[in-house]
């Protein structure tokens, strides 16, 4: 399988890191050597059988891939018209895509004798995925996340203390996943010699967003054989929601080649994609700038201060993108819209009642606009979405959403 991923390589950014005029490496000096040396450990690892190997392996034993293609039987009938299939990436290891990525980072950091890991978080999955992953190998870990997270997020808050980490609420800006990122950012420039920075999405300065696609592009792969198996071709049309967009990208990798699919990406509209920027939809409602060490679409007003944008889901919650969706964008590869947080709780709900599925709140957004386009479609058009996590950690938030009240 690994082998395959590696072979199945033809997209990637240019030698400064850039898709289009989308990534690069904007980073501070004394973080450049080790981006530098990160970037030369993957590049070795990238055809290390023995590192292949072992991600095989661990992906196989302990994150429990293949996850499956579901056919959702029910909510096909529900809606009427396509055929859904759900990649159930929230059944791995930790409830969501997130290990996959994870898994890749730290053995690449345990090659490199580090022995601090120190991550990022919004929904609190790649927290998780993180505090696992170090507790597994015995390594010290530091999850910084916004204040209001941890407040909207306690189960996988209390879940990272189980597993040995240590988490850092962030209270400025607004205390989300932004916020968390730059705290992070500043604690690597600070303890450079030990120190790795497992960031959880296809942003970052180069080489985190194509590294971390290729990680993530196991999601695709997986999908790609497992629906030629069952419908003997290909999807028509694949959806994965989008903030950072890690799970989008490692489901729509594996695809870009084939033009016969269609491939939709889903944003946080918030409250409404308007000017009053109560959503996260960067690509729809954003311009090009830089954050956090690349060049993207951001949400910014006319003098380039970033905005702070609104979710109901905290790991959609990030005014800004992964450069290679910009460029997907921009050429005319990939779609986007935006789902609103109303719509992103009826989809939950439908979910629940009709597949006996809890999903997270991430990618329900998919799930709405697949209920949007579905019942217009012919009976033999086939749709696949990633259900990239499990509403686990979203159950309080949603009842308090829904006015009820219930106790942890």
């Amino acid at each position: 399988m690994a082998d395959d991923l590696v072979n199945s390589f033809k997209h990637g950014p240019d030698e400064q890191g850039r898709f289009g005029i989308y990534g690069g490496r904007f980073v501070s000096e004394t973080l450049m050597p080790l981006i530098l040396d990160l970037e030369a450990e993957y590049e070795r690892a990238k055809t290390d059988a023995d590192f292949w190997a072992e991600m095989d392996d661990l992906w196989t034993h302990y994150v429990g891939r293949p996850s499956p293609l579901y056919h959702a039987e029910r909510l096909s009938d529900h809606l009427g018209g396509a055929k859904i299939y759900m990649k159930r990436d929230e059944l791995n290891h930790t409830g969501a895509h997130k290990i996959n990525n994870v898994l890749g980072q730290i053995l690449l950091a345990r090659r490199m004798g580090k022995t601090r890991i120190i991550a990022e978080t919004g929904a609190g999955q790649h927290g998780v995925a993180t505090a696992t992953v170090c507790a597994r190998f015995g390594l010290k870990c530091v999850v910084y996340m916004g204040a209001h997270d941890v407040e909207r997020q306690a189960p996988n808050v209390f879940r990272m203390r189980l597993l040995g980490a240590e988490v850092v609420p962030v209270t400025s800006g607004r205390g989300t996943l932004k916020d968390a990122m730059n705290d992070a950012l500043r604690d690597w420039v600070t303890n450079v010699r030990d120190t790795f920075y497992c960031i959880g999405t296809v942003a970052g300065p180069h080489p985190y967003p194509a590294m971390v696609r290729d990680f993530q592009s196991i999601i695709g792969k997986e999908a790609r054989e497992q629906i030629m198996a069952r419908e003997g071709r290909l999807p028509d049309t694949i959806i994965a929601a989008i903030g950072g967009g890690s799970n989008a990208m490692g489901l729509f990798f594996p695809f870009l080649d084939d033009a016969s699919v269609r491939i939709i990406g889903v944003e946080a509209g918030g409250r409404g994609v308007d000017d009053r920027m109560e959503h996260c939809a960067s690509l729809l409602g954003g311009r090009a700038g830089v954050l956090h060490g690349n060049r993207t679409y951001l949400l910014q007003d006319q003098e380039g201060q970033i905005l702070e944008g609104h979710s109901i889901s905290a790991g959609l919650d990030y005014p800004g993108i992964g450069p290679e969706h910009a460029w997907l964008k921009d050429v005319g590869r990939a779609e986007y819209v935006a789902i609103t947080d109303a719509e992103a709780l009826g989809a939950f709900q439908l979910c629940c009642q009709t597949e006996g599925i809890i999903p997270a709140l991430e990618p329900s957004h998919a799930l709405a606009h697949v209920m949007k386009i579905a019942p217009d479609l012919p009976a033999d058009h086939l749709i696949v979405m990633n259900m990239c996590g499990r509403g686990d950690k979203d159950i309080f938030a949603v009842a308090k959403h829904l006015g009820v009240d219930i106790k942890a």
